[in-house]
């Protein structure tokens, strides 16, 4: 095996042009029917939900207090560099895959299939522990049995039943889940909006003060695997609050932004990705971070951080104000912002798989497009079956770091192949260019590697193990099923140089 197999790219224009079949009877593209709206709408349904119903209360309580709001500002600030990069490459590369389909163009086979296997993991592990939270809240609100739903039970019946209601709509069609998707939107954005507006009446200063609690040390008797590579690395003793407690609570909440780059992985199927695309990333970014930040700073104001629920913080913040009634509400949102956010995960994983089979790193039957629905239907139904499973049995723990890193590691890669990609491809096409690169790129995979230092060893220690794993599989599979290796065998798709053949120059 030479290392220049494992490391072989893939033409830019091959990729632009594999979606061009457009739903044709046989072939393998997606249909083009979302436009900037769509994609904002799913943008928003798989960012709000998990991370700003449950992470706020756990995150200003152990580790940045008020300044809560300053971590997710840096973490708002760190994705917004990371979807300048992807819009330059979405808008440039429209198709299914997202950042798999970037490092594919850009750094090599082996490093494409990496970021799949890892963006698997995210929206795997994210859409089951999100359908787990769905299954709590909804026991919560109206006092369900914990039998069969919550924490407390054996098997979690009610994650298994929202995972399969939402696998057979994303199974259906991507029209029909974004219908039902743009709904839950606009009712869990409406009650954000309710929080931070009601809240202002039942402000605090005094809540407020000291912002940045003083650092602590941290001597809990935990194992030094939980606390932050850096500091494991360095040997500083572990701290909460201060301006490292503020830090380790941004690479925590950073889950709260993960997923906005599954609108990346929709740009086969956007009617016009050069215009929408970017629209799509940035406005998903903007609406969210303005509201994570209204609603931290409302409810870290109105109740002392040290008193906020670690379970249901936003809820539990109106309830200590003798507003009772609104946790009804909350709980509503809450359970609408969860549904969308597995919708839109099991519709991401789903043209993950797409992308992988069909550049042979999979099975093709795996992502085979059903001719009726449009959809990668038999990777979607496997998809649900195995989150299904997960939901059922595995337990709400911290996986939200797990997520982050992930993620991170993702953005890392998008911003090196925006820089690789100006080198190697000048005269692409780029409807969107990232401003001030190559600084902006760097600057985006910096603080992301920053970020993922402050993440648990042991959370490393999973992901490499997870990695691993993923490496076995490309070595045993894909590098020999590998279309790249069979074209080197045979020679390229006819008709896909055939369509490279009659697109006109390249402009600016």
């Amino acid at each position: 095996m030479s290392s220049r197999s494992i490391m072989r790219t893939k033409d830019v224009d091959t990729v632009i042009h594999q979606g061009d079949h457009d739903g044709e009877p046989g072939k393998a593209g997606l249909r083009k029917r979302l436009s900037a709206r769509d994609l904002m709408g799913f943008g928003i349904g798989i960012v709000i939900g998990t991370g700003i119903f449950t992470l706020t209360g756990v995150q200003a309580k152990d580790n940045a207090g008020p300044a809560i709001v300053v971590s997710f500002a840096i973490a708002g600030v760190v994705s917004m560099l990371a979807a300048l990069c992807y819009a330059e490459l979405a808008a440039a590369v429209p198709t299914a895959g997202s950042s798999y389909t970037y490092a594919y163009t850009t750094i090599g086979e082996v490093f494409a299939w990496i970021i799949a296997w890892d963006l698997i993991l995210e929206f795997m592990l994210g859409s089951a522990v999100v359908a787990r939270g769905w299954s709590g809240y909804l026991q919560d609100s109206l006092g369900l049995s914990t039998t069969f739903f919550g924490e407390e039970s054996v098997v979690n019946l009610g994650a298994v039943f929202i995972v399969i209601v939402l696998g057979s709509i994303a199974a259906v069609g991507i029209r029909e889940a974004t219908w039902v998707t743009n709904v839950l939107v606009i009712v869990k954005v409406g009650v954000c909006a309710f929080v931070i507006i009601a809240g202002l009446f039942f402000l605090k200063a005094s809540n407020l003060t000291p912002f940045v609690p003083p650092s602590k040390q941290v001597d809990d008797g935990a194992s030094g695997l939980t606390q932050p590579l850096w500091q494991f690395l360095t040997g500083v003793s572990p701290t909460a609050y201060g301006a490292s407690g503020v830090i380790v609570a941004a690479a925590v909440v950073f889950f709260a932004y993960s997923g906005f780059e599954a609108v990346a992985n929709l740009g086969e199927e956007t009617e016009n990705p050069s215009r929408d695309m970017p629209r799509g990333l940035i406005g998903t970014l903007v609406i969210c971070t303005l509201l994570y930040l209204g609603v931290c700073f409302v409810i870290t104001a109105m109740v002392n951080f040290e008193d906020l629920s670690e379970g249901a913080p936003i809820s539990d913040a109106f309830g200590q104000v003798g507003l009772g009634w609104a946790r009804v509400l909350i709980g509503i949102a809450a359970v609408a912002g969860l549904t969308s956010v597995i919708l839109v995960e099991l519709v991401t994983i789903s043209r993950i798989v797409f992308a992988l089979s069909r550049d042979g790193l999979l099975p093709e039957a795996v992502g085979h497009i059903d001719e009726k629905t449009n959809t990668p239907f038999r990777a979607t139904v496997v998809i649900t079956v195995i989150v299904a499973v997960i939901a059922a049995f595995v337990p709400l723990d911290a996986l939200a770091e797990m997520v982050s890193i992930g993620t991170l590691f993702a953005f890392t890669v998008v911003a090196i192949a925006v820089a690789v990609l100006r080198r190697t491809k000048p005269d692409l096409p780029r409807p969107f260019r990232t401003p001030w690169v190559p600084f902006v790129p760097i600057l985006s995979a910096g603080t992301c590697v920053a970020l993922m230092s402050a993440l648990a060893v042991e959370t490393w220690l999973r992901f490499l193990v997870w990695l691993a794993v993923g490496m076995l599989i490309y070595f045993l599979y894909g590098r020999k099923h590998s279309k790249l290796e069979h074209d080197a065998r045979t020679g390229p798709d006819p008709a896909l140089a055939a369509a490279r053949d009659v697109q006109p120059p390249a402009g600016r």
